[in-house]
């Protein structure tokens, strides 16, 4: 059963957050930047501590987020928001938890945002700041990880794919916190979860990937890894709550990943919200799922 915090989590995004409808993409756009991500206050009390950098190289813009007793290696994180919001700022509960856990610098980075910037703007700016890392940082790809949440898991799918495909370096491993990987909205569990998922309904799928996709397919294999070629990737985690309607998005990369040969664990938390891992501090299964992460991470990749 899930802990007391992690139902008043539920309790409360219901309420605040979830609805029916979210109107069309610059209303999707305008409530999602309104209502989604960490309030300020939140993101100063993760962060005490840490050495927060601003970073801004030809294009590629974001953030590291250094621990105090920080090894050699490297964390990518692509943060989520459904395409239209969000910032590496937003996130940070999330990255300055992996950072003091996995004891590694975290690059949080920002990438332009739908509807202003359609697909494949995101993905292109999240494989510009990898090759960033691989080439001005020289870093090795076996000392980088990638990590990413919601749409931000979708997208380290995404960099796995065009590294793979382009010839580049693949990184050491990747995690996905609840990844939308089916811009389609074709998993079961987008049906059979509506109602029982805390954040979102149905609708909501078409909504999000509409201002995201503009005139390209839901089916994009770049935009929705779910229907790619999953062979030949490095190690991923996965993590979703048993009542998200993204479950299946989740379910079905891991065993096309299992079924081509590669290595993928799945973990399925209990009625958790999507991206319950925000809530680092307050919910006691935020930290078990971040621990994980962490550990992972760190079984996987070098400190080069």
């Amino acid at each position: 059963m899930p802990s007391w915090q992690a139902r008043c989590l539920s309790a409360a995004i219901r309420l605040l957050i979830r609805r029916r409808r979210w109107g069309d993409e610059q209303s999707v756009a305008r409530r999602a930047r309104r209502l989604m991500g960490a309030p300020r206050p939140y993101q100063w009390l993760r962060t005490r501590g840490l050495l927060l950098t601003p970073v801004q190289h030809k294009g590629v813009r974001g953030e590291l987020v250094v621990p105090a007793n920080s090894e050699n290696g490297i964390i990518l994180y692509v943060h989520g928001g459904g395409y239209v919001s969000c910032s590496a700022a937003t996130h940070r509960p999330i990255t300055a938890a992996l950072a003091r856990l996995s004891r590694r610098r975290v690059f949080s980075i920002n990438y332009r945002l739908a509807p202003e910037h359609r697909f494949p703007a995101a993905l292109d700016d999240a494989v510009a700041a990898y090759r960033w890392l691989l080439e001005h940082e020289g870093m090795p790809a076996s000392a980088i990880s990638l990590a990413g949440d919601s749409a931000g898991g979708g997208l380290v799918l995404g960099i796995l794919l065009r590294a793979r495909d382009g010839g580049l370096p693949l990184p050491a491993c990747g995690v996905c916190f609840s990844p939308w990987t089916d811009l389609a909205g074709t998993g079961a569990s987008v049906r059979s979860n509506d109602g029982r998922c805390a954040m979102f309904h149905t609708e909501n799928i078409a909504e999000f990937a509409d201002a995201y996709l503009g005139n390209a397919s839901p089916q994009e294999l770049y935009a929705s890894p779910a229907f790619a070629d999953l062979s030949g990737l490095p190690p991923v985690l996965l993590q979703v709550g048993s009542t998200e309607l993204l479950l299946d998005d989740a379910r079905r990369v891991h065993h096309k990943i299992s079924e081509a040969g590669g290595c993928s664990e799945l973990e399925v938390y209990d009625n958790m919200a999507h991206c319950w891992q925000m809530l680092d501090g307050f919910v006691p299964e935020a930290r078990r799922a971040l621990r994980q992460a962490s550990e992972f991470i760190r079984a996987h990749t070098t400190c080069a």
